[in-house]
């Protein structure tokens, strides 16, 4: 297990409970948006809080998305929470349209405003939602969510649910109302989660231990996910 994990400290969202939950998970923690340190890190946690299209400009800002990629193409771990996770996808339609990454393709739209038998739900949805294997989606051995138990609850708040163009992407969903929501992405050294592990108690730490957990290089070339 390697214990170096770097978080991309863009400016977005409040970095101490994530820092102090992969602490807490065993990890030394660096907060860098140095484009070699990120490069040469051994993995990385992507976090994201609000609109993507802000998310994505201050990532631009700070040239950080060719680190980025450099990165992922290195073939080392990385993992995007919340919008984090969102901006793995080609493009978000939340305030108009905004080009993401484009690791996973697919894009990010609203949650449906009714639960699936038409009654109007509450967006964002927000609160603890049950983790739910998809049929044809990326199994769970060997990810981040390797022994745990389908139905597991962790903490989401969000407006907007990624929805990859192929369900091999999907590593789990959640259910809103008879909704089926996209909580978890993965394409070979790439994983994200739209839940917040950090805030998903004893669940979380064990999801964010067995990213600690991946091997440290799954190289890029031979990512069967894509």
């Amino acid at each position: 297990m390697s214990s170096d994990v770097l978080v991309v400290d863009y400016g977005v969202g409040n970095l101490l409970s994530l820092g102090r939950a992969l602490q807490a998970c065993g990890a030394q923690v660096e907060m860098s948006t140095n484009h070699a340190r990120i490069i040469d890190a051994d993995r990385i946690v992507l976090p994201g809080v609000g609109a993507f299209g802000s998310c994505m400009d201050a990532l631009k800002r700070r040239e950080l998305t060719g680190a980025l990629e450099t990165f992922i193409q290195n073939g080392k771990p990385l993992l995007g929470i919340c919008v984090g996770m969102q901006m793995l996808m080609e493009h978000s339609e939340e305030f108009g349209d905004h080009q993401g990454l484009g690791i996973i393709p697919g894009r990010v739209a609203q949650i449906p405003d009714t639960g699936s038998d038409g009654t109007p739900h509450k967006i964002p949805h927000i609160g603890w939602s049950g983790l739910f294997p998809h049929t044809d989606g990326t199994p769970w051995d060997d990810s981040i969510l390797a022994g745990i138990s389908p139905q597991s609850c962790c903490y989401f708040v969000h407006g907007y649910t990624a929805e990859p163009k192929s369900t091999i992407h999907i590593l789990a969903e959640c259910d809103y109302d008879g909704r089926r929501l996209c909580a978890a992405v993965r394409s070979g050294n790439v994983t994200g989660t739209q839940f917040h592990p950090e805030k998903s108690g004893e669940i979380g730490l064990k999801i964010l231990t067995n990213f600690l957990e991946l091997p440290a290089s799954l190289r890029f070339q031979d990512r069967e996910y894509t």
